[in-house]
């Protein structure tokens, strides 16, 4: 079948599955599922099963003690290279807590589908899922089988899942991400920042702030000298940003405070520059007198470079995308995903595939939801031509 015939065929068929797709995704927004909830997110997570174990997937549940399980679906068409795997990845969690559907409840407006989780990215599922069924209606046979692998904690950093996913990745030869796009336009990501965390404490010494101050250590101050030191690390020219978000410290406005801590976000393009950063971190000494510093690092996501691998799938998506009579760009951005990891191996990666949309992580969180069809259609035609 030639390929713009293949594709607008593809298109027309998921066109008229968009009623469905949307009912799907409605589905899926009334089952919340907060990175942290456990139940929640089981809850979730059997739902999505169900729908792979509908089309013939098998599924496997990876059980997590005190995070949400994690789904791994796999579906084989008999292609010609079945022993070799293509990896989808997505998230099953949200950042929006437990009750905020009540707040902002799923609807559908002006060709826009509203509601938590809609962009980032329970869109993102049905895809996937929709894809699966249009490659069959056309009678598709991926070369490769197709592992679907969906994580319970990638907005909290992926702790739990990192090794899984790894594995799974080591196994591909190619990983795609349906994460949402860049911009109205529907951009693919073939570049993201690393990702780091840290936190530093400080220990002073408490004293009455007006009748003995000199007795006392203050870690505030300690904290803000060195905050101040953490802004020279920016350099917007290497795309490196130092950034301290969420600062404490003190009890009460007349003692002074002997501890301080403040939590730092770190973005880099290159793996040099978050060992770099590590160095400066690790080399921070007390400026004031008496006063102590300990840096905390967190979970860290390495950067995703643009190869020529990763250049060569966008090129392919590119090309599946005039065959449907539209453009595709593509984009950096200083975000990180799950994605990261994967590129990070040197497994060619393509970032951004989901529904496009706006304000993930907000209230005013959506899809445009004629960007179902075009998605989903997309995301087959690549499995197809893998």
């Amino acid at each position: 079948m030639e390929l713009r015939i293949g594709m607008e065929a593809l298109l027309r068929d998921l066109r008229s599955r968009q009623t469905e797709m949307l009912r799907l995704l409605e589905k899926f927004v009334r089952s919340e599922s907060p990175s942290h909830d456990k139940a929640a997110l089981d809850r979730f997570g059997r739902i999505v099963a169900a729908e792979w174990r509908r089309r013939g997937a098998t599924v496997q549940v990876l059980r997590q003690a005190k995070r949400g399980d994690q789904l791994r679906a796999e579906i084989c068409f008999g292609g010609r290279r079945p022993a070799e795997q293509i990896l989808i990845l997505g998230h099953l969690d949200t950042v929006h807590p437990l009750g905020t559907l009540a707040k902002m409840p799923f609807r559908v407006s002006r060709g826009r589908a509203w509601g938590p989780g809609t962009f980032d990215m329970k869109s993102g599922l049905v895809l996937a899922l929709f894809a699966v069924d249009a490659l069959r209606a056309a009678g598709l046979r991926p070369a490769e089988r197709l592992v679907f692998f969906w994580n319970s904690d990638e907005e909290i950093g992926s702790e739990s899942s990192r090794r899984a996913i790894e594995r799974e990745a080591r196994r591909s030869d190619a990983v795609l991400v349906l994460e949402p796009p860049l911009g109205r336009d529907g951009r693919l990501k073939t570049a993201r920042k690393g990702v780091g965390d840290a936190e530093i404490v400080v220990t002073g010494r408490a004293a009455h702030a007006g009748i003995n101050p000199e007795e006392g250590v203050n870690a505030v101050h300690e904290l803000a000298l060195q905050i101040a030191r953490l802004m020279k690390m920016n350099d917007p020219r290497r795309g490196l940003t130092v950034q301290a978000t969420v600062i404490a410290g003190g009890t009460a406005v007349n003692v002074v405070p002997d501890f301080a801590q403040a939590a730092v976000d770190i973005r880099y393009t290159r793996l040099a520059d978050a060992v770099l950063v590590e160095r400066r971190l690790r080399g921070l000494r007390p400026m004031v007198k008496g006063a102590r510093i300990e840096v905390r690092r967190g979970a860290d996501r390495p950067p995703f470079e643009r190869t020529p691998a990763v250049g060569e799938l966008f090129h392919r998506a590119r090309s599946l995308m005039r065959a449907m009579g539209r453009e595709l760009g593509e984009a950096s951005t200083g975000g990180g995903s799950d994605g990261n990891f994967t590129a990070a191996l040197g497994v060619p990666t393509l970032d951004g595939l989901g529904a496009v949309g706006d304000g993930a992580h907000t209230p005013h969180e959506h899809i445009l939801i004629a960007s179902l069809p075009e998605r989903a259609a997309l995301l087959a035609g690549l499995l197809a031509s893998l």
